[in-house]
């Protein structure tokens, strides 16, 4: 296993921070104060820019118009971009869209792709992906309420959805719903292509987080499904697609742990920078700086520590999804998945703190990192099930076979 960065790697990651650092870290002020509306403009002329830098969709294969990078030089670059609230929307890699994009390009037929995946690839559209139910726990994904039943050539669904992260202006929803409730818990459900504007998809509200409610990309959308029809060739991939939603959900949140993991490190690594800084500049009496106390030296040093244990072991779960598929790096991810949120919760907790009240304003991007990522310990899995992942595996290795 070889964790040295090749030099064209490492090239790219400069170019990635040069870029944001020029033209993205600039458009955080108008983001944060006047919303997504507001700085969606410049945001669009900056995604331009992008694609004549040759820096667009890095996950993307080149035929699909992006940079066709392996997993882990992609994470090498998420990390970068994860710097800033915007950086994944400015190279067309954010969530949902990206995770719907590989969906697509995995499982989707010739014609689901020509439909949907080209407009997401150029970034003429967005699209959400609605699976977790209010009523359900997000926890046990194969126990959903949501419906599809058969109706002539085509399906209906019934039910309703929330955190359907950026339904808000979406075109697409990739929705979860159960096709056959007679069947073993992971066989039930189906992957749906809902058109948003399809009779009976209704956006009921972006839902507030910590008191922001939010719009456009960075939203939570509540949805209801009342009869929304959707044709056969609505199921992704087709009639072989239904009863696989389980399996195919899955398969896009491998891959996707490693992304969000990466994006996660690139906050931390902004928020460390930002601790040190304002450690070295504030002054708590003439000619006594914050740099100064052995407690403050002792969150710079133990986040460095976290940040760089973390980002090895988010490197090498990339490796073995590389080298052996997701399935068989289930352990990696899982361990990343627990480990990277809390690391993440942890050091921006101490940026907030040594930045005092101003950490609590929106006027630097903590306090929309800490209210926006606070969720890292939840979705995707939450902390706990990836953790008994992880305990199962090790009793396992010791002949135990712990209740589920």
């Amino acid at each position: 296993m070889d964790f040295s960065v090749p030099d064209a790697t490492r090239a790219l990651c400069g170019r990635v921070r040069a870029f944001l650092d020029e033209e993205i870290v600039p458009l955080e002020p108008t983001f944060l104060g006047a919303g997504w509306r507001a700085v969606l403009p410049p945001l669009e002329a900056a995604r331009e820019r992008v694609k004549a830098l040759g820096l667009w969709a890095p996950q993307l294969p080149r035929a699909w118009g992006g940079m066709g990078l392996a997993l882990r030089d992609f994470a090498l670059v998420g990390r970068e971009l994860g710097r800033s609230p915007l950086g994944h929307f400015a190279c067309n890699c954010q969530a949902p869209d990206a995770g719907n994009m590989e969906l697509l390009l995995e499982h989707g037929s010739e014609e689901q792709r020509e439909r949907w995946l080209g407009p997401l690839a150029r970034g003429a559209m967005r699209s959400c992906f609605a699976m977790t139910e209010p009523e359900r726990p997000g926890s046990n994904p194969a126990w959903l309420a949501t419906t599809a039943r058969r109706d002539g050539d085509g399906w209906v669904l019934d039910g309703r959805k929330w955190f359907a992260s950026s339904a808000d202006g979406a075109a697409l929803a990739v929705v979860a719903a159960v096709t056959d409730p007679e069947a073993p818990p992971h066989g039930r459900a189906t992957l749906f292509l809902v058109p948003t504007d399809t009779p009976g998809f209704r956006l009921l509200r972006n839902v507030p987080v910590m008191g922001h409610a939010g719009e456009g990309w960075p939203s939570h959308g509540e949805v209801e499904l009342a009869g929304c029809r959707v044709p056969a060739a609505g199921v992704l991939g087709g009639a072989a697609g239904i009863g696989r939603g389980f399996a195919l959900a899955q398969a896009r949140l491998g891959p996707g742990r490693i992304h969000h993991c990466m994006r996660w490190l690139g906050i931390c690594e902004r928020a460390l920078e930002m601790l040190c800084r304002r450690a070295a500049g504030r002054e708590l009496a003439p000619g006594e700086p914050l740099a100064g106390k052995q407690l403050v030296q002792a969150w710079i040093a133990d986040s460095r520590a976290e940040i760089d244990a973390a980002t090895l072991l988010v490197l090498r779960a990339a490796w073995a999804i590389d080298t052996a598929g997701a399935r068989a790096a289930r352990g990696e991810v899982s361990l990343i998945k627990f480990y990277v949120a809390r690391v993440l919760g942890r050091v921006l907790d101490r940026a907030i703190q040594a930045h005092g009240a101003l950490g609590l304003t929106d006027d630097t991007p903590l306090a929309w990192f800490w209210r926006s990522e606070r969720a890292a310990r939840i979705y995707d899995g939450p902390d706990e099930v990836h953790q008994g992942v992880v305990a199962r595996a090790e009793l396992a290795r010791h002949g135990f076979d712990p209740p589920r």
